[in-house]
């Protein structure tokens, strides 16, 4: 652990300052997400610039996702992450100060949510890369660490952070911009007391004996090691394809919920905190599964989970079993980004994490829109469990995919591919002790003679 004395449960003291730092996060994330579409809607009813506001966020990954992950694996992922910490706090400050001088307005909502999203492509690009050098890419302490992390990050957003800032919308509009400030303030302070990581001098070619090459060739060179990598395009697929089949049905969501499910305004939030829930109690035993059936096979019985969980919600007759069906989902994904982070985390190099994370997210995040187009269409001409049914054959068909990508056998080759060869200085001490001795004797031999 370089020298860093562990915790509890194999952590070092220092992770505990990170999860702090996670948990504020999200619980200012949380309010933000449900802050900004009610402060957008204070200002415009257009349906299409709310959802411009709202996939603002969004723009950034397809912009810049790949320069992002090279330029995190130049920089110090401690100082970027608490660097770009701060500066989001300062940000938010832009809504609250224009909300006291009355001059929001959706071109500065937009340009906020650009901005941030920037900061959140770097910050969640640097702190998937810091965390494997935090636990020295230690399967078994990163498979806790993202444990608890997701645990974390799916309370302050799922549950505690949307409500707060409803609530906090009905005090002063301005109100949850600036408890997100803060948490981004305290996010920063917590991270700047980390240790900071190894010296980011070199790129991964210079570390095959090549020199560094521009920010592009270093971009490509990730993408590149993640399509050449069996197990890492494997973690790469599974979000991108999961990102099409749930983003098919979340669009009509609500429809559904109404007019198949006959749910009310009042249950449908009900209805998703069954999915938060199940999220939960799917990262918090994440490692346990893991250990019970390899990290492949949880890997490939989380994807048919989701397959069929899916497929129960989309032919489900009520409201409870569909909760339940949702709770089943979330389980299974909220297990899945567990296990899939620890296996990134702990067989892809250091010099290369920031890009292979970048790469992964730009595939899951372009994956996204996709989805959403095929869901109308499919509900526009075929009803709307259609979009439900197909999404649930496709995560089915993901399970193939993950079986033959992201086998136990396959995912313990690279993490034993990964695994520093041991020195040993003891063997390099007994051949020269072994070849003076052989000196000593010719010397010894060529002066009897």
């Amino acid at each position: 652990m370089t020298g860093i004395q562990k915790v509890t449960g194999g952590l070092p003291p220092a992770f505990l300052r990170l999860w702090a730092a996670s948990g504020v996060s999200g619980l200012g994330d949380g309010v933000y997400l449900a802050a900004l579409p009610l402060l957008a809607s204070s200002l415009t009813h257009d349906p299409f610039t709310l959802s411009l506001v709202a996939a603002t966020a969004l723009v950034p990954w397809l912009l810049f996702g790949l320069i992002g992950g090279a330029l995190v694996d130049r920089w110090d992922r401690r100082r970027t992450m608490w660097t770009v910490d701060a500066g989001r706090a300062v940000l938010l400050a832009v809504p609250v100060v224009a909300a006291a001088f009355d001059v929001l307005s959706i071109p500065l909502l937009v340009g906020v949510a650009f901005l941030l999203g920037t900061g959140q492509l770097l910050f969640d690009t640097a702190a998937q890369a810091y965390i494997p050098e935090l636990l020295s890419r230690e399967p078994a302490g990163l498979r806790v660490a993202n444990s608890r992390l997701q645990a974390t990050t799916s309370a302050g957003e799922g549950f505690v952070g949307p409500p707060t800032g409803s609530v906090l919308f009905t005090i002063g509009r301005a109100v949850p911009f600036a408890l997100d400030a803060l948490s981004f303030a305290l996010s920063a302070i917590l991270i700047r007391t980390l240790p900071a990581g190894p010296k980011r001098a070199e790129a991964s070619d210079k570390a095959k004996g090549g020199a560094r090459g521009g920010i592009w060739a270093e971009a490509r060179a990730g993408a590149s090691y993640v399509f050449h990598h069996r197990v890492l395009l494997g973690l790469a697929l599974r979000p991108a394809i999961g990102n099409i089949a749930f983003m098919a049905g979340e669009g009509v969501l609500v429809l559904f919920a109404h007019e198949r499910l006959h749910i009310s305004s009042s249950g449908y939030g009900l209805l998703l905190a069954c999915e938060a829930v199940g999220g939960l109690a799917g990262s918090t035993f994440a490692g346990r599964i893991g250990e019970r059936l390899g990290t492949g096979g949880a890997l490939t019985a989380t994807a048919a989970v989701e397959g069929l969980a899916l497929l129960g919600f989309a032919v489900s007759p009520g409201a409870v079993p569909a909760g339940c069906c949702l709770a089943v989902l979330g389980a299974a994904m909220g297990a899945t980004m567990v296990l899939g982070a620890t296996v990134r985390q702990s067989i892809v190099p250091a010099e290369l994490m920031g890009r292979v994370t970048a790469v992964t997210r730009l595939l899951a995040v372009s994956a996204a829109p996709l989805g959403a187009l095929l869901g109308g269409f499919l509900a526009s001409s075929y009803g709307l469990r259609a979009p439900f049914l197909v999404g649930s054959a496709l995560l089915m068909a993901m399970t193939f995919v993950t079986a033959s990508l992201t086998t136990n056998h396959r995912v313990e080759e690279a993490l034993a591919a990964a695994r520093p060869r041991p020195t040993a200085p003891e063997v390099t001490e007994d051949v020269e002790v072994t070849e003076a001795v052989e000196v000593t004797v010719a010397v010894t031999e060529a002066a009897a003679s």
